[in-house]
């Protein structure tokens, strides 16, 4: 908008806040900016979907390299990685996977 019609536009449907500084201004416009959007929202749970994704794949990837039987994951890793889960967020790993 050009700046003599952002002013009138300022008198005319705001005045109230004609007499504001230009700091008051660029708060409002960061709380705008910084406010959370669906975008935004859906790009953290994508981000958190994707690295459950990546980790599971190296998981994968390191049972193949070691050569042992595709059960160990099963068996062995499966196991451990709930009792990490279970002792560092103190969560059952059950939530942690409904979570994601």
């Amino acid at each position: 908008m050009k700046p003599s019609k952002l002013q009138d536009h300022l008198r005319r449907c705001h005045p109230d806040k004609t007499e504001k500084d230009l700091k008051y201004f660029q708060t409002l416009k960061d709380k705008f900016q910084k406010r959370p959007t669906l975008e935004k929202m859906f790009a953290s749970t994508s981000q958190r979907n994707d690295d459950g994704l990546r980790a599971s794949y190296n998981i994968s990837l390191l049972i193949e390299k070691s050569g042992k039987p595709h059960t160990i994951g099963e068996k062995l890793i499966l196991p451990a990685v709930e009792e990490v889960l279970k002792t560092v967020l103190h969560k059952a790993a059950s939530d942690i996977i409904k979570a994601t």
